[in-house]
């Protein structure tokens, strides 16, 4: 019997068109019509789902909740053995990591995208969705979650980044690695992650928002995310978890108001955690009430703290532990 796969179509570059020399138009491309220019398995059935033709700059927490519905009900057909979706790149480990903290099957969903459009030459698009549909049916990556292929490699959601804005190795997992290869149709899985969470959203999520720091800063943003409707901020911080001495009035202020504010490292690996003790350092961020976002990155951090506000579940200092 043959294995059955979804395919959710949402544009992106792996949907686009020239439109004129040197520009593409994102989404032009209908899910059937990528699937019929594709060389797709024949030993898997193929259904295409159209849900969006966007570029992935457009895809916010209404659209990531869109698709889930889609997803999950796809899943509610126990004959349908994986989910593969497309996706543009600039925000697929966005959706990707949203993916894999609200939908709770077992079966494979993975997320994919490409890097040059389909009629490029030495384009990504086809050897990307070929082997997104092998891996999304693949025994071994029962129970991971939600995945990201890109360039014969399988990633894991929660540390999956977009590390180049144009080459075909556009994705990695520093300090993770991957999670497995696929080599002419065959997957190999060399790890699995050892912990999974899944959470229940509902349509309201919350404004939560990023700020990067940087020396000198004072309180200013902080002050104007904390006078409108912000119920979270992600501190994107140097090093071990630094700021500027000069916004910590704003960010204690912030914090007193309610607001709940997570420390991250702009630094690819490593933890914020509290090594200094001087004004503006992770322990006197922690000592005014913010928690530490472990090795979570600042967009990552965002997408898991709307979630759990959104699941109306207590966030505290084990939110963000691994």
């Amino acid at each position: 019997m043959k294995k059955r796969v979804s395919l959710i179509t949402t544009g992106g570059t792996i949907a686009s068109r020239e439109i004129s020399k040197g520009l593409l138009k994102s989404g032009a491309i209908s899910g059937k019509e990528l699937a019929a220019l594709c060389q797709l398995p024949d030993e898997i059935e193929v259904t295409v789902i159209d849900v969006f033709q966007l570029p992935s700059m457009h895809i916010g927490f209404d659209e990531m909740l869109e698709l889930r519905k889609v997803i999950l009900q796809e899943l509610e057909d126990e004959s349908v053995d994986g989910v593969v979706v497309t996706h543009g790149t600039d925000t697929l480990e966005e959706t990707a990591y949203f993916l894999d903290l609200t939908i709770a099957d077992e079966r494979g969903v993975v997320v994919t995208g490409s890097q040059r459009a389909p009629e490029e030459v030495g384009t990504d698009v086809y050897s990307n969705l070929r082997n997104s549909i092998y891996v999304s049916v693949e025994e071994k990556l029962r129970g991971v979650g939600t995945v990201v292929v890109f360039n014969e490699r399988i990633y894991t959601a929660k540390y999956v980044k977009k590390v180049h804005s144009s080459n075909l190795q556009g994705f990695d997992s520093f300090g993770h690695g991957y999670l497995g290869i696929i080599d002419n149709d065959k997957v190999s899985v060399y790890q699995r992650p050892v912990n999974r969470e899944v959470h229940e959203v509902t349509a309201r999520m919350p404004r939560v928002e990023i700020v990067k720091c940087y020396t000198g800063q004072d309180g200013f943003i902080i002050e104007a995310l904390a006078s409108g409707d912000t119920k979270g901020i992600i501190l994107e911080a140097a090093g071990r978890g630094q700021v500027s001495p000069h916004m910590v009035e704003a960010i204690a202020a912030a914090v007193k108001k309610g607001i709940h504010v997570v420390l991250t490292t702009s630094a690819e690996e490593g933890n914020a955690y509290p090594s200094y003790g001087y004004p503006g350092s992770a322990h006197d961020l922690m000592l005014n009430g913010v928690l530490l976002g472990s090795d979570y990155d600042s967009k990552k951090a965002r997408i898991k703290l709307a979630v759990v506000l959104s699941a109306d579940k207590e966030v505290d200092i084990n939110t963000f532990v691994n």
